[in-house]
């Protein structure tokens, strides 16, 4: 493995920032641009995860949420950024996530905890993009080290979340 820079850590912080903004004010284009071409984005929270592939697919993604209800006033917070650089210059990053929701009066209300499992990949252009994000929820694997722990147990979608495409 190799070492990683102060200037490519902060600049993997400002992706990770630059998706959480660009998701929560609803800014496609800002969205993409957090991505590669050949990008792949999974939510594996249900039993049937949802995936986004390509810049088209995470257009279709800013769209589904865009469209959902509730969404508009979430936001996603990422703290405790584990950094692993690669031997062919990539960085797998492990990051705790979750979401809030600030929508009308008092109390608000936490949507989600889990974990992203990233994989980012550094341009021609110098700029770093995630080449896949996978959203999960906090259990499975994770929690390997605690006993009767360490299996996903899938969820099954309420009728509220299931996506439109």
């Amino acid at each position: 493995m190799s070492k990683l820079s102060v200037e490519d850590r902060l600049a993997l912080q400002d992706l990770i920032a630059d998706y959480s903004w660009a998701l929560d004010t609803g800014d496609a284009d800002a969205l993409v641009e957090c991505f590669t071409d050949d990008c792949l984005m999974s939510e594996e929270v249900f039993d049937d995860p949802d995936i986004w592939e390509g810049h088209d697919g995470i257009r279709g993604l800013m769209a589904h949420y865009a469209n959902a209800p509730g969404f508009p006033g979430r936001q996603h917070h990422v703290t405790q950024v584990k950094y692993m650089p690669q031997a062919d210059g990539s960085v797998k990053l492990k990051s705790f996530a979750f979401v809030t929701e600030c929508e009308g009066e008092p109390p608000y209300l936490l949507r989600f905890t889990g974990w992203y499992d990233d994989h980012a990949v550094k341009g021609a252009d110098g700029k770093w993009r995630f080449q896949r994000r996978i959203v999960r929820l906090w259990d499975g694997e994770v929690l390997k080290n605690f006993p009767g722990r360490g299996q996903w147990v899938p969820r099954k979608r309420p009728e509220s979340l299931i996506i439109r495409r």
